[in-house]
């Protein structure tokens, strides 16, 4: 399983992603704070974190990236070792990464008509501004109506 993005658990504890990020971080919560279940060899496995500790810290400090990377730690290293909680944590993931967070990849798609001017593509912009002329009118040619008389 990929580690869960400390993009998307920052994103999230702080409140992005409206009343679905919301639903998304609780739902994590939910999931964290179910027994740990381990597997059939959990006497040679160290002591490992439920992720409850983490996910309390995050809550506390969402925009320090250092919890967000401790919680993503945790619950790589759970899943690793409690098949029922890697299960959980593969659905939730999928689920959470549909919360637009800002984070990561951009997707710029320009498709169909005519576009006069520049076209910026990105993620985040700020403070730009320029301007442009209007777009030079278009060629009438012979076979064209005149609305002139």
């Amino acid at each position: 399983m990929d580690p869960v993005s400390v993009g998307l658990l920052a994103a999230l504890a702080g409140g992005v992603g409206g009343e679905i990020g919301r639903q998304a971080w609780a739902a994590l919560s939910e999931l964290v704070r179910r027994p740990f279940r381990g597997g059939q060899d959990t006497e040679d496995v160290p002591a490992v974190s439920s992720g409850v500790a983490e996910l309390a810290e995050l809550e506390r400090a969402p925009a320090d990236p250092a919890p967000a990377q401790r919680l993503s730690t945790a619950l790589a290293v759970r899943a690793a070792v409690d098949a029922d909680f890697r299960a959980g944590l593969e659905q939730w993931n999928e689920q959470a990464r549909l919360v637009r967070t800002g984070d990561g990849e951009v997707h710029n798609t320009i498709s169909g008509g005519t576009f006069h001017g520049p076209t910026l593509q990105g993620q985040t912009f700020s403070r730009i501004s320029f301007t442009t002329p209007p777009p030079p009118p278009a060629d009438r040619g012979p076979d064209t109506p005149s609305t002139q008389s």
